[in-house]
Protein backbone atom coordinates (compact mmCIF):
# COMPACT_ATOMS: atom_id res chain seq x y z
CA UNK A 1 0.00 0.00 0.00
CA UNK A 2 1.59 3.44 -0.93
CA UNK A 3 2.37 6.07 1.98
CA UNK A 4 -0.42 8.26 1.52
CA UNK A 5 -3.16 5.17 1.30
CA UNK A 6 -1.76 3.70 4.71
CA UNK A 7 -1.99 7.40 6.65
CA UNK A 8 -5.00 8.32 5.42
CA UNK A 9 -6.89 4.79 6.09
CA UNK A 10 -5.22 4.58 9.57
CA UNK A 11 -6.49 8.14 10.32
CA UNK A 12 -9.75 7.30 8.95
CA UNK A 13 -9.83 4.27 11.48
CA UNK A 14 -8.63 6.31 14.45
CA UNK A 15 -10.64 9.43 14.01
CA UNK A 16 -13.91 8.38 12.24
CA UNK A 17 -13.22 10.06 8.88
CA UNK A 18 -10.62 11.49 7.46
CA UNK A 19 -12.13 14.47 5.25
CA UNK A 20 -9.98 17.67 5.22
CA UNK A 21 -6.84 15.61 5.79
CA UNK A 22 -3.49 16.66 4.40
CA UNK A 23 -0.14 14.68 4.41
CA UNK A 24 3.62 15.35 4.42
CA UNK A 25 7.05 14.15 4.81
CA UNK A 26 10.24 15.15 6.12
CA UNK A 27 13.47 13.01 5.96
CA UNK A 28 15.83 12.07 8.81
CA UNK A 29 19.51 13.10 8.17
CA UNK A 30 22.58 11.51 8.13
CA UNK A 31 26.15 12.98 8.59
CA UNK A 32 28.54 12.48 6.09
CA UNK A 33 31.60 14.21 7.89
CA UNK A 34 31.95 16.69 10.42
CA UNK A 35 30.64 15.21 13.90
CA UNK A 36 30.35 16.94 16.74
CA UNK A 37 31.01 20.09 14.78
CA UNK A 38 27.75 21.81 14.73
CA UNK A 39 27.73 23.28 18.21
CA UNK A 40 31.78 24.27 17.76
CA UNK A 41 30.88 26.98 15.22
CA UNK A 42 32.25 24.77 12.41
CA UNK A 43 32.05 23.19 9.42
CA UNK A 44 29.37 19.91 8.33
CA UNK A 45 28.30 18.13 5.62
CA UNK A 46 25.27 16.26 6.25
CA UNK A 47 22.43 14.93 3.58
CA UNK A 48 19.20 14.44 3.68
CA UNK A 49 17.69 11.05 3.54
CA UNK A 50 14.35 8.99 1.66
CA UNK A 51 13.69 7.63 5.06
CA UNK A 52 12.07 9.90 7.32
CA UNK A 53 8.40 11.25 9.52
CA UNK A 54 5.10 10.89 7.72
CA UNK A 55 2.40 13.13 9.08
CA UNK A 56 -1.49 13.65 8.17
CA UNK A 57 -2.94 16.14 9.85
CA UNK A 58 -6.35 17.91 10.00
CA UNK A 59 -7.92 21.24 11.67
CA UNK A 60 -10.14 21.12 14.41
CA UNK A 61 -12.98 24.01 14.96
CA UNK A 62 -12.28 23.38 18.44
CA UNK A 63 -8.35 24.00 20.66
CA UNK A 64 -7.65 20.36 21.55
CA UNK A 65 -4.82 18.85 20.03
CA UNK A 66 -4.85 15.32 19.35
CA UNK A 67 -2.22 12.76 18.63
CA UNK A 68 -1.44 9.57 17.61
CA UNK A 69 1.82 7.63 16.47
CA UNK A 70 1.69 4.22 14.62
CA UNK A 71 5.02 3.57 16.20
CA UNK A 72 4.02 3.77 19.52
CA UNK A 73 1.29 2.11 21.06
CA UNK A 74 -1.62 4.23 18.92
CA UNK A 75 -2.27 5.52 22.24
CA UNK A 76 -4.03 8.94 21.45
CA UNK A 77 -2.67 11.98 23.76
CA UNK A 78 -5.11 15.06 24.19
CA UNK A 79 -3.98 18.41 25.09
CA UNK A 80 -5.62 21.67 25.36
CA UNK A 81 -3.92 24.68 23.31
CA UNK A 82 -4.20 26.73 26.35
CA UNK A 83 -2.83 24.32 28.01
CA UNK A 84 0.73 23.20 26.54
CA UNK A 85 3.17 21.32 29.03
CA UNK A 86 5.91 18.90 28.93
CA UNK A 87 4.41 15.45 29.08
CA UNK A 88 6.75 12.80 30.82
CA UNK A 89 8.39 10.02 28.78
CA UNK A 90 5.97 11.16 25.90
CA UNK A 91 6.96 11.51 22.21
CA UNK A 92 4.23 14.48 21.90
CA UNK A 93 6.83 16.52 23.68
CA UNK A 94 8.67 16.95 20.25
CA UNK A 95 5.29 18.63 18.17
CA UNK A 96 4.28 19.84 21.47
CA UNK A 97 7.62 22.10 21.89
CA UNK A 98 7.09 23.49 18.15
CA UNK A 99 4.00 25.14 19.21
CA UNK A 100 5.65 26.41 22.45
CA UNK A 101 8.21 27.99 20.39
CA UNK A 102 5.64 29.56 17.82
CA UNK A 103 3.64 31.09 20.97
CA UNK A 104 6.72 31.99 21.85
CA UNK A 105 7.80 34.14 18.61
CA UNK A 106 4.30 35.46 18.21
CA UNK A 107 1.79 33.15 16.24
CA UNK A 108 -1.19 32.26 18.01
CA UNK A 109 -3.35 29.54 16.99
CA UNK A 110 -7.03 29.36 17.39
CA UNK A 111 -7.97 26.09 16.08
CA UNK A 112 -6.20 22.76 17.72
CA UNK A 113 -5.82 19.81 15.11
CA UNK A 114 -5.54 16.06 14.53
CA UNK A 115 -2.16 14.48 13.86
CA UNK A 116 -1.36 11.06 13.41
CA UNK A 117 2.48 10.43 12.81
CA UNK A 118 4.54 7.25 11.06
CA UNK A 119 8.59 7.01 10.96
CA UNK A 120 10.87 4.83 9.07
CA UNK A 121 13.47 6.11 10.30
CA UNK A 122 14.81 3.59 13.27
CA UNK A 123 14.52 5.54 16.72
CA UNK A 124 17.36 5.89 18.21
CA UNK A 125 20.20 5.15 15.49
CA UNK A 126 21.13 8.53 15.49
CA UNK A 127 19.60 8.97 11.95
CA UNK A 128 17.70 12.27 13.80
CA UNK A 129 14.21 11.01 13.99
CA UNK A 130 13.82 13.88 16.81
CA UNK A 131 14.81 16.71 14.15
CA UNK A 132 12.67 14.95 11.68
CA UNK A 133 9.33 15.19 13.49
CA UNK A 134 10.09 18.37 14.59
CA UNK A 135 10.58 19.62 10.93
CA UNK A 136 7.47 17.81 9.91
CA UNK A 137 5.28 19.31 12.34
CA UNK A 138 6.69 23.54 11.82
CA UNK A 139 6.49 22.48 8.08
CA UNK A 140 2.68 20.99 8.38
CA UNK A 141 1.51 23.91 10.88
CA UNK A 142 2.94 26.39 8.20
CA UNK A 143 1.08 25.40 5.50
CA UNK A 144 -1.78 24.55 7.17
CA UNK A 145 -2.34 27.87 9.10
CA UNK A 146 -0.55 30.00 6.60
CA UNK A 147 2.38 31.07 8.75
CA UNK A 148 4.72 31.91 5.97
CA UNK A 149 7.63 30.26 7.35
CA UNK A 150 10.53 29.62 5.26
CA UNK A 151 12.43 26.30 5.52
CA UNK A 152 14.93 27.91 6.93
CA UNK A 153 12.49 29.76 9.55
CA UNK A 154 11.02 25.77 10.56
CA UNK A 155 14.95 24.54 11.23
CA UNK A 156 15.51 27.28 13.76
CA UNK A 157 12.45 27.03 15.32
CA UNK A 158 12.73 22.92 15.55
CA UNK A 159 16.72 23.56 17.01
CA UNK A 160 15.01 26.36 19.82
CA UNK A 161 12.00 23.87 20.53
CA UNK A 162 15.22 21.13 20.84
CA UNK A 163 17.15 23.02 23.17
CA UNK A 164 14.45 24.92 25.03
CA UNK A 165 11.53 22.59 25.11
CA UNK A 166 12.99 18.94 25.84
CA UNK A 167 16.45 20.08 26.94
CA UNK A 168 18.82 18.77 24.72
CA UNK A 169 21.56 21.07 23.71
CA UNK A 170 21.81 20.34 20.10
CA UNK A 171 23.19 22.03 17.39
CA UNK A 172 21.54 23.11 13.80
CA UNK A 173 22.60 20.85 11.86
CA UNK A 174 19.93 18.20 12.04
CA UNK A 175 16.89 20.12 11.84
CA UNK A 176 19.14 22.61 9.01
CA UNK A 177 20.08 18.93 7.01
CA UNK A 178 16.11 17.82 7.26
CA UNK A 179 14.37 21.38 6.29
CA UNK A 180 16.91 22.36 3.27
CA UNK A 181 17.56 18.60 2.07
CA UNK A 182 18.21 18.50 -1.59
CA UNK A 183 18.31 14.75 -3.90
CA UNK A 184 21.85 13.85 -4.65
CA UNK A 185 23.29 16.68 -2.81
CA UNK A 186 25.24 17.28 0.48
CA UNK A 187 24.89 20.47 2.62
CA UNK A 188 28.42 22.32 3.50
CA UNK A 189 27.06 24.49 6.63
CA UNK A 190 28.95 26.83 8.26
CA UNK A 191 27.14 26.29 11.69
CA UNK A 192 27.89 29.83 12.81
CA UNK A 193 26.97 31.67 9.94
CA UNK A 194 24.32 29.70 8.37
CA UNK A 195 26.17 30.25 4.98
CA UNK A 196 25.65 26.76 3.35
CA UNK A 197 26.61 25.53 -0.54
CA UNK A 198 25.18 21.88 -1.84
CA UNK A 199 27.75 19.77 -2.91
CA UNK A 200 27.11 16.79 -5.14
CA UNK A 201 27.02 13.21 -3.53
CA UNK A 202 27.32 11.32 -7.32
CA UNK A 203 28.08 8.16 -5.86
CA UNK A 204 27.65 6.34 -9.14
CA UNK A 205 28.37 2.56 -9.11
CA UNK A 206 27.98 2.74 -4.47
CA UNK A 207 25.33 3.01 -2.19
CA UNK A 208 25.42 4.32 1.65
CA UNK A 209 25.04 1.73 4.00
CA UNK A 210 24.06 2.48 7.02
CA UNK A 211 24.47 0.52 9.75
CA UNK A 212 22.50 0.62 13.09
CA UNK A 213 24.02 -0.70 16.41
CA UNK A 214 20.55 -1.58 18.06
CA UNK A 215 21.73 -0.32 21.01
CA UNK A 216 19.36 2.00 22.30
CA UNK A 217 20.73 5.70 23.23
CA UNK A 218 19.36 8.88 24.63
CA UNK A 219 20.89 11.67 24.14
CA UNK A 220 19.48 13.97 27.10
CA UNK A 221 20.54 10.78 29.55
CA UNK A 222 23.95 10.28 27.48
CA UNK A 223 27.17 12.22 27.84
CA UNK A 224 26.55 14.37 25.10
CA UNK A 225 26.25 17.58 26.89
CA UNK A 226 28.90 16.92 29.17
CA UNK A 227 30.79 17.01 25.60
CA UNK A 228 29.67 20.46 24.91
CA UNK A 229 30.62 21.57 28.11
CA UNK A 230 34.48 20.00 27.80
CA UNK A 231 34.18 22.15 24.15
CA UNK A 232 33.08 24.78 25.94
CA UNK A 233 35.84 24.77 28.78
CA UNK A 234 38.29 24.62 25.82
CA UNK A 235 36.92 26.85 24.38
CA UNK A 236 37.30 29.36 27.13
CA UNK A 237 40.96 28.74 27.76
CA UNK A 238 41.92 29.61 24.14
CA UNK A 239 39.54 32.63 24.26
CA UNK A 240 42.30 33.85 27.37
CA UNK A 241 44.94 34.75 25.03
CA UNK A 242 43.08 35.01 21.07
CA UNK A 243 40.40 36.45 19.99
CA UNK A 244 37.80 33.48 18.56
CA UNK A 245 34.33 33.29 18.84
CA UNK A 246 34.20 29.53 18.18
CA UNK A 247 36.50 26.39 18.86
CA UNK A 248 37.02 26.29 14.72
CA UNK A 249 37.73 29.36 14.53
CA UNK A 250 41.41 27.87 15.32
CA UNK A 251 43.08 26.25 12.42
CA UNK A 252 45.02 22.82 12.65
CA UNK A 253 48.52 24.91 12.60
CA UNK A 254 47.14 27.50 15.54
CA UNK A 255 45.86 24.52 17.59
CA UNK A 256 49.45 22.82 17.21
CA UNK A 257 51.32 25.95 18.24
CA UNK A 258 48.73 26.85 20.97
CA UNK A 259 46.90 23.32 22.59
CA UNK A 260 49.62 23.68 25.78
CA UNK A 261 47.49 26.34 26.80
CA UNK A 262 45.17 23.90 27.62
CA UNK A 263 45.85 21.95 30.70
CA UNK A 264 42.84 19.37 31.02
CA UNK A 265 44.81 16.29 28.94
CA UNK A 266 40.94 15.60 28.30
CA UNK A 267 39.54 18.94 27.70
CA UNK A 268 42.63 19.28 25.50
CA UNK A 269 41.36 15.84 23.37
CA UNK A 270 37.95 16.98 23.13
CA UNK A 271 39.35 20.32 20.75
CA UNK A 272 41.84 18.45 18.62
CA UNK A 273 38.96 16.57 17.59
CA UNK A 274 36.50 19.60 16.84
CA UNK A 275 39.87 21.15 15.12
CA UNK A 276 40.84 18.35 12.84
CA UNK A 277 37.33 17.23 11.89
CA UNK A 278 36.57 20.93 11.02
CA UNK A 279 39.63 20.46 8.83
CA UNK A 280 38.43 17.27 7.53
CA UNK A 281 34.92 18.71 6.58
CA UNK A 282 36.49 20.73 4.36
CA UNK A 283 38.56 18.92 2.59
CA UNK A 284 36.07 16.63 2.26
CA UNK A 285 34.08 19.28 0.10
CA UNK A 286 36.86 19.26 -2.72
CA UNK A 287 37.00 15.70 -3.03
CA UNK A 288 33.03 15.17 -3.20
CA UNK A 289 33.35 17.91 -6.49
CA UNK A 290 35.83 16.07 -7.69
CA UNK A 291 34.27 12.46 -7.52
CA UNK A 292 37.12 11.53 -5.21
CA UNK A 293 35.85 8.77 -3.32
CA UNK A 294 38.57 6.59 -2.44
CA UNK A 295 40.41 9.36 -0.41
CA UNK A 296 37.05 10.85 0.71
CA UNK A 297 37.09 7.31 2.21
CA UNK A 298 40.44 8.35 3.90
CA UNK A 299 38.78 10.68 5.65
CA UNK A 300 35.78 9.08 6.61
CA UNK A 301 38.41 6.72 8.54
CA UNK A 302 40.34 9.45 10.55
CA UNK A 303 37.10 10.64 11.15
CA UNK A 304 36.37 7.46 13.08
CA UNK A 305 39.51 6.93 14.89
CA UNK A 306 39.59 10.87 16.17
CA UNK A 307 36.27 10.19 17.87
CA UNK A 308 37.18 6.96 19.18
CA UNK A 309 40.52 8.20 21.01
CA UNK A 310 39.61 12.18 21.31
CA UNK A 311 36.16 12.19 21.77
CA UNK A 312 35.82 8.97 23.10
CA UNK A 313 31.87 8.63 21.52
CA UNK A 314 31.88 5.20 19.78
CA UNK A 315 32.26 2.31 21.59
CA UNK A 316 32.80 -1.86 21.58
CA UNK A 317 29.72 -1.91 19.04
CA UNK A 318 30.26 1.38 16.44
CA UNK A 319 34.06 0.37 16.53
CA UNK A 320 33.00 -3.28 15.61
CA UNK A 321 30.94 -2.29 12.74
CA UNK A 322 33.55 0.11 11.43
CA UNK A 323 36.61 -2.27 11.87
CA UNK A 324 34.98 -5.41 9.94
CA UNK A 325 33.80 -2.76 7.79
CA UNK A 326 37.42 -1.56 6.64
CA UNK A 327 38.08 -5.58 5.61
CA UNK A 328 35.82 -5.91 3.02
CA UNK A 329 37.61 -4.64 -0.50
CA UNK A 330 34.15 -2.50 -2.13
CA UNK A 331 34.17 -0.74 1.05
CA UNK A 332 35.17 2.64 0.34
CA UNK A 333 34.74 4.14 3.71
CA UNK A 334 33.15 4.11 7.02
CA UNK A 335 32.59 6.03 10.41
CA UNK A 336 29.95 6.60 13.14
CA UNK A 337 27.86 8.91 12.04
CA UNK A 338 25.21 11.04 14.85
CA UNK A 339 26.25 11.86 18.67
CA UNK A 340 27.75 8.33 19.06
CA UNK A 341 26.94 6.21 22.48
CA UNK A 342 25.29 3.75 20.07
CA UNK A 343 23.20 4.95 17.10
CA UNK A 344 24.68 3.62 13.49
CA UNK A 345 27.70 3.83 11.17
CA UNK A 346 27.64 5.20 7.49
CA UNK A 347 29.41 3.27 4.89
CA UNK A 348 29.93 3.97 1.34
CA UNK A 349 29.99 0.48 -0.39
CA UNK A 350 30.47 -0.78 -4.03
CA UNK A 351 26.85 -2.24 -5.39
CA UNK A 352 28.63 -5.44 -6.38
CA UNK A 353 30.01 -5.78 -2.38
CA UNK A 354 26.71 -5.05 -0.56
CA UNK A 355 25.69 -8.69 -0.15
CA UNK A 356 29.04 -9.93 1.48
CA UNK A 357 29.62 -6.60 3.77
CA UNK A 358 26.02 -7.87 5.27
CA UNK A 359 26.70 -11.04 5.38
CA UNK A 360 30.53 -10.88 6.60
CA UNK A 361 29.61 -7.38 9.36
CA UNK A 362 25.91 -9.06 10.10
CA UNK A 363 28.26 -12.47 11.00
CA UNK A 364 31.27 -10.36 12.66
CA UNK A 365 28.74 -8.38 14.98
CA UNK A 366 26.45 -10.89 16.24
CA UNK A 367 29.67 -13.44 17.76
CA UNK A 368 31.25 -9.90 19.01
CA UNK A 369 28.36 -8.27 20.73
CA UNK A 370 25.85 -10.91 20.89
CA UNK A 371 22.75 -9.45 18.95
CA UNK A 372 22.39 -8.45 15.50
CA UNK A 373 22.82 -5.07 13.98
CA UNK A 374 20.55 -4.06 10.90
CA UNK A 375 21.67 -2.60 7.63
CA UNK A 376 19.64 0.04 5.36
CA UNK A 377 20.53 0.77 1.91
CA UNK A 378 19.93 4.80 1.49
CA UNK A 379 19.61 7.72 -0.76
CA UNK A 380 20.11 10.75 -1.14
CA UNK A 381 16.63 12.47 -0.68
CA UNK A 382 14.84 16.07 -0.91
CA UNK A 383 13.61 18.28 2.35
CA UNK A 384 9.71 18.35 3.08
CA UNK A 385 7.08 17.91 1.00
CA UNK A 386 3.32 17.77 1.07
CA UNK A 387 2.53 14.05 -0.26
CA UNK A 388 0.19 14.63 -2.97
Amino acid sequence: MEIKSLLIEKFKEIFGNAEGVSCFFAPGRVNLIGEHIDYNGGYVLPCALTIGTYVAIRKREDKVLKFVSLNEDSKIYEVLLENIGFVDNAWINYPLGLIWTLNKRGFSFEHGFEMLVYGDIPNGAGLSSSASLEVITGFALNTLYNLKLSNQDIALISQFAENNYIGMKCGIMDQFASAMGKKNYAMFLNTDSLSFEYVPVNIDGMSLVITNTNKKHKLTDSEYNKRRNECDEALKVLQLRHNIRNLCDFSVEEFEEYKNEIDDEIVRKRARHVIYENDRTKKAVELLKNNDFINFGKLMKESHISLRGDFEVTGIELDTLVEEALKISGVIGSRMTGAGFGGCTISIVKNEDIQTFKYNVGNAYKEKIGYDCTFYIVSVGDGPAIIQ
